[in-house]
């Protein structure tokens, strides 16, 4: 699941700091009761039926699941670090992983990989996305998270469109490709008129033809960066620890340019036109985007749009005509390197690395398991409803997806270039401002706990 924004952390940072080793631990050394937090509902529901399943097989055992807003999640998390009241076991994102592993708030987790004989290889994505610096392995992944292009199959019908052409459609940066071509005919004034014929009013749209890409996200997952990536484009110079972002790049400002051609032409909404709550789902179903690139994890609440039939797609083939190319991340779970139940910690979150476990829970629809067994029985179980995830499916053994980078200092890095992106599609900074931001990461993702 994206993280799109979160609460800072800077002020419980320094505190951690000064009681790491002082914290009483969460519960009593030996307790039966293993507390784990996430920050999305549906990820809560779903995991209580692993929940059921490990206490009748763990008799006397109880598992606490808590869930709080992501935007109180990582402060109260936090907080709970400094309290020594933490839980046992987390969610945890790897925007803040770096944070809280150079912190030593996480447990290691290499002893009881190999004490357990753990297979680490049943997880098609995210290992090694939660290993340290250290070579150490702090985290298990929890589930996985890729893009998709959604789109409204009835606007597309009556732009002679076919779900055929969006799986066939290809970009670049020069004209935009056949991308280009469908978005401009997609996009529909308050006349009635289309964004390729005389007379369009770019003013007054009802209908953009392709939902917001001027982003300020400054990774683009389910904006930007599908298309960008196809280019061969990466986010950071590695992808473990990266020590600068490659916004520099030609391939990278060439993009940003052509986007902003789209929101300056009316085909695609600019930064703020729509509320940060509104969200992609409503937008499609609302009929104010035809089609859009989206999470994953939005999947099954896409195809269950009430009197929408809405199709997905891969996202569109690079300049190349072959190279279609998705960042994955993967969300983890974590130890507190404070608990004082580990061992029982450990045990839970094993179990929910467990393929029954994920295949359990993944029932849902609600995200997508990082075991590929899990992932196959999902993709089949809503095949039989009617809702095809073969595309994500497929995403995992057709090479497509690769591992976004692991960074330092999220938050920072997101303070710092969120005001830079929003002002170059405002049309008040230039090309030029993406050297000044490729040279500020530098620093940035160097430093420790911003």
């Amino acid at each position: 699941m994206r993280i799109s924004r979160v609460s800072a952390i800077v002020a419980a940072a320094a505190l951690i700091a000064v009681v790491t080793g002082c914290a009483g631990g969460s519960g009593s050394s030996g307790s039966k009761t293993v507390n784990w937090w996430t920050w999305d509902d549906k990820q809560a529901a779903a995991y209580k039926t692993c929940a059921t399943a490990f206490e009748k097989a763990n008799p006397g055992v109880t598992v606490d699941i808590s869930q709080y807003n992501v935007d109180d999640y990582f402060t109260k998390l936090t907080a709970g670090f400094v309290a020594g009241d933490a839980p046992d076991a987390f969610q945890n994102s790897a925007q803040f992983f770096q944070s809280y592993a150079s912190l030593h708030q996480l447990q290691p987790l290499d002893d009881y990989i190999k004490a357990d004989k753990f297979d680490l290889s049943r997880f098609s994505v995210g290992v090694n996305q939660w290993k340290y610096s250290d070579g150490q392995q702090y985290g298990l992944p929890l589930d996985w998270s890729a893009a998709g292009t959604y789109f409204n199959q009835t606007a597309l019908t009556k732009a002679g469109y076919s779900a055929a052409d969006v799986s066939k459609l290809n970009w670049n940066p020069d004209n935009g490709g056949t991308l280009g071509k469908m978005i401009a005919h997609l996009t529909i004034d308050d006349k009635g008129r289309r964004g390729d014929q005389p007379g369009f009013d770019k003013n007054h749209v009802k209908t953009y033809g392709f939902g917001e890409m001027a982003a300020k996200d400054f990774t683009g997952q389910t904006t930007w960066s599908p298309l960008l990536s196809s280019t061969g484009w990466r986010q950071g110079n590695t992808t473990m620890w990266p020590t600068r972002f490659n916004y520099d790049d030609p391939r990278f400002v060439k993009t940003m340019d052509w986007i902003r051609s789209l929101e300056d032409k009316g085909y695609i909404p600019k930064i703020g036109a729509f509320s940060d709550s509104v969200s992609d789902v409503e937008l499609l179903s609302s009929g104010k985007v035809a089609m859009e690139i989206g999470g994953s994890w939005e999947a099954t609440t896409f195809a269950k749009i009430p009197n929408l039939k809405v199709g997905i797609a891969a996202t569109p083939y690079g300049p190349d005509g072959k190279t279609r190319s998705v960042a994955s991340g993967s969300n983890g779970n974590n130890i507190w390197a404070g608990s004082k139940n580990k061992d029982l910690a450990w045990k839970w979150i094993s179990y929910m690395g467990s393929e029954k476990c994920q295949t359990m829970a993944s029932a849902s629809g609600s995200f997508f398991p990082s075991i590929s067994a899990s992932m196959t029985a999902e993709t089949n179980t809503f095949a039989k409803q009617g809702i095809d995830l073969s595309v994500f499916n497929d995403m995992l053994k057709d090479k497509t997806l690769y591992q976004g980078p692991v960074y330092a200092n999220g938050q920072a890095v997101q303070s710092a270039t969120e005001p830079l992106f929003e002002a170059y599609f405002a049309h008040q900074k230039n090309d030029d401002v993406f050297a000044s931001m490729a040279e500020q990461t530098k620093s940035l993702l160097a430093a420790k706990n911003q």
